[in-house]
């Protein structure tokens, strides 16, 4: 395709914006020296042919897409070793953003297997291991020398951590572990890069010594040969398939039979297995399980990238696409000029920007209470937990939702593989489930809340995220008054938690006193603590999205403040929306109250209307990593559309060889 210009309608967008698109950039991406590395590295990648696909992965066969993966992902990986040992800055830690997150997955779209070994494999050796296991293995997986990944899940348990079967039983005599799989459902099932890239894994099995079971401990196994890469003795060790999305991962299945380990390769910085096989308490089980929260966190910071690229694509789009009439005598109008159309794009740039400020709240919060453990404090860490579990299923169910959102919103052209939403759905959905599925998140929120909900009874000091249900039983007056300003918004939806809390803690003692096990009780009344659970995740998001825009704020010039809070007050008059029927019954909320609101949230989007293409440049996400032909930066969709069908191999010829062996003998034969 030629050089062409800005689509004339798209700079139009461009030239409206209120506030400076650089200072955006420059918050979202945190500071200069931020964006200056990462326009290096995104212009490094652009530029060499080495990171690119010859053909769309698309059109690979599974076989063909991960061996293309696996290209990628080492030229990538030294490539970019060398580009920051260039520049004096060689720490491994940098190598993460080109393995995961959006500039990975940008470069590498159905996700890349080497990720794992920085998402969970260093992390689980930094938050399990000795100093002097750390000592002996960081180095050289630092450094890729060795690839691990993370092995929990397997093929009949997933969440569940204590159902787990996997076995590593101590041998006194040799000082070793055996290693096993009981059964077909205790394979491991799920570890990115298992199944063909790493040669080492972090393993959680249940640990037994003396005869008695010591609950899930993680190991050390080498799965390869380093030299010849086969699977090591007892190791059954394979791929599980094809799945919906990132099929670039390798994901795959493991079985031990008759493993052995020595005892060293027990990670024993929390827990300990002395020679004799006496086992020694953690300070609390919860420490096994920081790896997982360690993800969690990392997952609701991606989750905002992901949704600010979707969303970047689908308003380039809806500026350059003209599609009927407002007014009958005039031409047909930008698709974004619809009302209905900038409701199904806007909430989703909000979502964006309140995630990711939440996800640095979170961040601050982990980092905290992480600092706290070192020092043996665990007073704060069910509190971490809890919010963890339930800001990662909020944020990936609402970003699986917007995605499909802003792929209708694009229309029938949104439905192409080339336009990429398939390919974000795939990851964000996938979120969805790994790391703590969903439902089982919320209700491990849920039990957080019913213990504190109690000790607030007792009158007994709580956390800072769960400080509202003091004020709450403090108030005789459970009906919440309604005001329809952001902070009002705000103690209305802590309302409908701690009220919805009140009534979960009432039906399971009330359960209890009828005759069923506290568990039978719990499990009854499971619909109530999902959904408790979710309100105060909701509440929270709002919360903490309003408070870091106020921060905000005070820092920037009043032209982004302005649009920021306008942003920050869209989010907070959707999820009142989306949550009327809670509010009516648990605020004084009135039928006039809910049509002001309609009224200031479709307020909110006209507001944005002027400064929608700024925000989502502001973003700053270049077409390289877009991967769309809709939303690339020019906004000549039609011509990258033509462009991208002329790269199907069934356009290299006119005739394909169906037409002799099927067709045409098909045709003749009814003659």
């Amino acid at each position: 395709m030629p050089a062409s210009t800005v689509n004339k309608d798209l700079q139009a967008e461009r030239d409206k914006g209120s506030f400076d698109r650089n200072e955006f950039t420059l918050w979202w991406v945190g500071g200069k020296e931020k964006l200056k590395e990462k326009q290096d590295l995104e212009t490094f990648l652009a530029n060499d042919p080495d990171f690119h696909n010859k053909t769309p992965i698309h059109f690979l066969s599974h076989k063909e897409l991960y061996e293309e993966t696996i290209r990628q992902a080492t030229a990538i990986f030294r490539k970019v070793r060398k580009f920051h040992e260039d520049r004096g800055n060689g720490d491994p830690s940098n190598y993460m953003q080109i393995l995961g997150g959006l500039l990975g997955n940008g470069i590498i779209r159905q996700g890349n297997p080497l990720g794992i070994h920085f998402a969970m494999f260093v992390p689980a050796l930094l938050g399990h291991g000795s100093p002097e296991q750390q000592a002996e293995w960081l180095p050289r997986a630092l450094k890729c020398q060795l690839l691990g990944t993370y092995a929990q899940t397997e093929l009949g348990h997933g969440t569940f951590l204590r159902g787990l079967e996997t076995t590593a039983t101590y041998d006194e005599r040799t000082e070793e572990f055996v290693l096993e799989s009981p059964t077909l459902s205790s394979y491991k099932w799920w570890p990115g890069g298992l199944a063909h890239t790493v040669n080492y894994c972090v393993v959680m099995a249940q640990l037994f010594s003396k005869g008695k079971c010591h609950g899930i401990q993680p190991f050390i196994v080498q799965l390869r040969d380093e030299e010849t890469h086969m699977p090591m003795k007892g190791i059954v060790i394979g791929e599980i398939g094809n799945k919906l999305g990132m099929n670039g991962v390798n994901n795959g299945y493991l079985g031990f039979e008759k493993v052995r380990i020595p005892r060293k390769n027990m990670l024993m910085k929390n827990a300990k297995l002395l020679a004799d096989g006496t086992f020694v308490k953690p300070p609390s089980q919860a420490l096994t399980y920081g790896t997982m929260m360690f993800v969690r966190v990392i997952i609701v910071r991606d989750t905002a990238l992901h949704l600010a690229k979707v969303a970047t694509i689908a308003v380039r789009y809806s500026c350059v696409r003209r599609q009927s009439h407002i007014n009958p005598d005039q031409p047909e109008v930008q698709v974004i000029d619809h009302l209905t159309q900038q409701y199904k794009l806007f909430p989703s740039i909000a979502r964006s920007i309140v995630f990711k400020l939440t996800s640095d709240n979170l961040w601050e919060m982990y980092n905290q209470v992480t600092s706290e453990l070192d020092q043996g404090n665990l007073e704060r860490l069910p509190e971490l937990h809890a919010i963890a579990c339930c800001l990662k299923a909020v944020t990936t169910a609402d970003a699986a939702k917007s995605v499909e959102t802003l792929r209708m919103a694009c229309g029938g052209h949104g439905y192409m593989t080339c336009a990429n939403f398939y390919n974000t759905y795939g990851f964000v959905t996938a979120a969805c489930t790994y790391e703590g599925e969903n439902t089982v998140l919320l209700l491990q929120t849920a039990r957080y809340l019913i213990k504190v909900w109690n000790q607030a009874l007792k009158g007994q000091p709580l956390g800072p995220t769960v400080q509202y249900l003091n004020s709450f039983i403090q108030s005789r007056n459970n009906r919440h008054a309604w005001i329809d300003t952001v902070p009002g918004i705000v103690k209305a939806l802590q309302t409908v938690a701690a009220g919805k809390l009140r009534l979960a803690n009432e039906h399971v003692e009330q359960r209890k006193k009828a005759g069923y096990t506290h568990e039978e009780a719990v499990n009854l009344t499971s619909l109530e603590l999902a959904q408790t659970a979710e309100a105060h995740c909701r509440a929270f998001l709002v919360q903490s999205g309003h408070e870091m825009i106020e921060k905000l704020c005070q820092r920037v010039s009043p032209a982004l403040a302005k649009v920021m809070r306008t942003v920050g007050e869209l989010y907070a008059y959707n999820e009142a929306l989306d949550s009327i029927g809670s509010l009516v019954r648990f605020t004084t909320i009135s039928e006039s109250d809910i049509n002001r609101l309609q009224s200031k949230l479709e307020s909110a989007l006209l507001a944005i209307r002027p400064n929608a293409v700024s925000i989502v440049d502001g973003f700053a996400i270049p077409d390289v990593l877009l991967g769309s032909p809709l939303g690339a930066y020019d906004g000549n969709v039609y011509e990258r559309l033509y462009e991208e069908a002329q790269k199907s191999p069934l356009n290299k010829e006119p005739v394909n060889k169906s037409f002799h062996l099927y067709l045409k003998p098909f045709m003749r034969s009814s003659l």
